[in-house]
């Protein structure tokens, strides 16, 4: 019974040796295992390499190393056409992102066509990588992205007469790529391919390389605009040198949008924005598992399966949802008056209120996050589910993913609780952005440490398994507590008296059947509350996406850090370390909704 685990591990450790491309799925397993032992025996013969096993990390290494090059390129060229002083303008930007989409469409075209199309290609499937609900996502991101697309069309083509054709070329290669990336990541997110290892490599990374560059290009063009349209009042240099970014990002060189459909077209597109960016890293995580997945071969005796059903509303108080349902509500108000008061009133004290009304919700917001944060860890002490520590490269994506990403806004608030203590005067809004900006750094600690918490645990159907011994010491299948209740007498035994050990039965305490049926409504009940705690964190990250991508910026709003950093250098922090907090809000969304499911 135990010899056919030890054959199959040590067969696949074989494999892995000829093929010079796998990966072991649990070390700790391999190097305790006997036939790993005998690999370190001194009369064994030394082992012999492959040349693709020694070729693996070069291959990878080159993969990376294009992609760190690719990436500093774009970065370079971004941030050079953000400002006018700079002989770069947009059209060198556009010109580049065609191209490198254009090489990417026809690498997937191949993969698709040639490479999965092989004998033996897809030996194995993630069944970690790629879950449903992350597809459905990307959907939904592309096809925004596509509407954005389309807007862009429409407003470059309004100055066709004025403008370079890459402006009106870029958006329509962007939809062919979209469309075709959206197509590849559904059928071929799961996919650990063992043919075209090296070019499978470069071309994940190049396409990931891409969207992280649509990304930037992204963040920058939204940045520079929104700049654009909230310094209308400031000094004379600042909004000079806003004036020259603005046109050097996103201009049109001397066009005049006059008529109101051109008007019509760049602002959806501008609103569209946070979904083509939210798309962009969305696809780049995904290719990311797959890279990782090139070449790796799996032991489906370590590899667990689980088929998990997206029941989204069974087994739940209703209490989670309704409470992130009237936050998710409440701050949409929030938002909107929000967004009135500060852009079109022209008074202080409207300003000041919205600001005080922004900061207030916020700050209950963020404590309820927090309060049902350290609750959820609470009640994960208590639970028997054991952890899941077996190789999963979508879950290491998912921690480091919110780990990185949380320092962003990280990065924010301790830049305004420095300016905050260090100016004066103390107001009573300066009070409320102390107490948000600390509670924003709690609050990112709290759900951190719940959701990577849950993504360790094992999921429940493996809980309610009986142990085949157990199931054979009871004999039952089915079991009526309250028949068994009648038929336990006061001092005697459930079940009838047992055998002598010496046939092999085992003595059984009434109270231990009673037990054994007992424990999964006390394990229901802390499930359910795992459930609600997830629901209403999905629900307020939702609204914490929502608030800063369409538009609120307490951090320009609010006059203290402006005065106290200069308006430089605190555009400069919010502009590179907000798009990274926007990010985290929508991971998170994603890594809940998986910790309700496996909940």
């Amino acid at each position: 019974m135990t010899e056919e685990p030890v054959r199959t591990d040590s067969e696949i450790r074989r494999e892995d040796s000829i093929m010079g491309s796998g990966q072991r799925e649990d070390k700790d397993s391999t190097a305790s295992s006997p036939t790993g032992d005998l690999g370190h025996h001194p009369h064994s013969p030394p082992l012999t390499h492959n040349p693709k096993e020694i070729w693996k990390k070069g291959g990878r290494m080159f993969s990376v190393l294009l992609a760190i090059n690719l990436v500093l390129l774009a970065c370079t060229l971004v941030s050079s056409a953000a400002f006018n002083k700079v002989a770069v303008h947009d059209y060198d930007v556009f010109f580049m992102l065609t191209v490198i989409m254009l090489i990417c469409i026809a690498w997937i075209l191949f993969y698709l066509i040639v490479t999965a199309k092989r004998r033996d290609a897809i030996l194995y499937k993630d069944s970690h990588a790629g879950p449903v609900w992350l597809r459905g996502g990307l959907v939904l991101f592309a096809i925004f992205t596509l509407v954005m697309d389309v807007f862009k069309t429409g407003y470059y083509s309004s100055f066709y007469n004025c403008l370079s054709a890459i402006k009106i070329i870029y958006p329509l290669v962007q939809a062919v790529f979209v469309i075709i990336q959206t197509y590849f990541l559904w059928i071929s997110a799961k996919d650990c391919i063992h043919v075209h290892l090296d070019v499978t490599r470069c071309g994940l990374m190049l396409t990931l390389t891409t969207n992280l560059a649509v990304w930037m290009s992204a963040v920058t063009d939204e940045s520079v605009h929104k700049a654009h349209t909230k310094f209308q009042n400031l000094t004379e240099e600042t909004h000079r040198w806003i004036m020259k970014a603005g046109t050097a990002s996103g201009s049109t060189e001397g066009c005049s949008c006059d008529s109101q459909i051109c008007q019509i077209f760049q602002s959806g597109y501008f609103w569209l924005y946070p979904f083509n960016i939210e798309y962009s890293l969305f696809a780049s995580a995904m290719l990311y598992v797959m890279w990782k997945n090139v070449g790796r071969l799996i032991d489906h005796h370590t590899h667990h399966i689980h088929h998990l059903k997206f029941r989204l509303f069974r087994r739940t108080f209703f209490v989670g949802i309704i409470l992130g349902l009237f936050i998710l509500v409440s701050g949409l108000a929030v938002l909107i008056v929000y967004e009135v008061q500060v852009n079109t009133s022209s008074q202080p004290d409207k300003k000041n209120e919205a600001l005080i009304m922004y900061y207030t919700f916020n700050i209950v917001c963020l404590s309820l996050m927090s309060l049902v944060c350290i609750g959820g860890s609470i009640v994960y002490r208590f639970d028997k589910r054991d952890m899941d520590h077996h190789k999963n490269p979508t879950r290491t994506l998912d921690m480091a993913l919110l780990l990185g990403a949380a320092l962003g806004q990280y990065a924010i608030s301790y830049y305004s609780i420095v300016a905050v203590v260090a100016s004066t005067p103390r107001d009573a809004i300066s009070a409320l952005n102390l107490t948000y900006s600390l509670l924003m750094i709690a609050q990112h600690t709290f759900q951190n440490i719940f959701i990577i918490e849950g993504l360790h645990r094992q999921p429940p159907e493996d809980d309610h398994k009986i142990h085949p011994h157990r199931k054979d010491l009871y004999g039952l299948t089915f079991v009526n507590i309250n028949a068994v209740s009648l038929r336990v007498p006061e001092s005697g035994s459930a079940l009838p008296s047992p055998l002598p050990h010496s046939q092999g039965a085992v003595a059984i305490q009434p109270s231990d059947v009673v037990q054994s049926i007992m424990v999964p409504k006390k394990v229901k009940w802390r499930r359910k509350f795992l459930k609600e705690i997830s629901l209403f964190l999905l629900l307020c990250n939702i609204i914490l996406w929502i608030m800063p991508a369409f538009g609120a910026r307490p951090q320009f709003d609010n006059d203290k850090e402006l005065n106290f950093y200069g308006y430089s250098m605190w555009a400069a922090i919010v502009d590179i370390c907000l798009p990274f907090g926007i990010f985290y809000r929508m991971h998170a969304v994603a890594s809940l909704l998986e910790v309700y499911i496996m909940s």
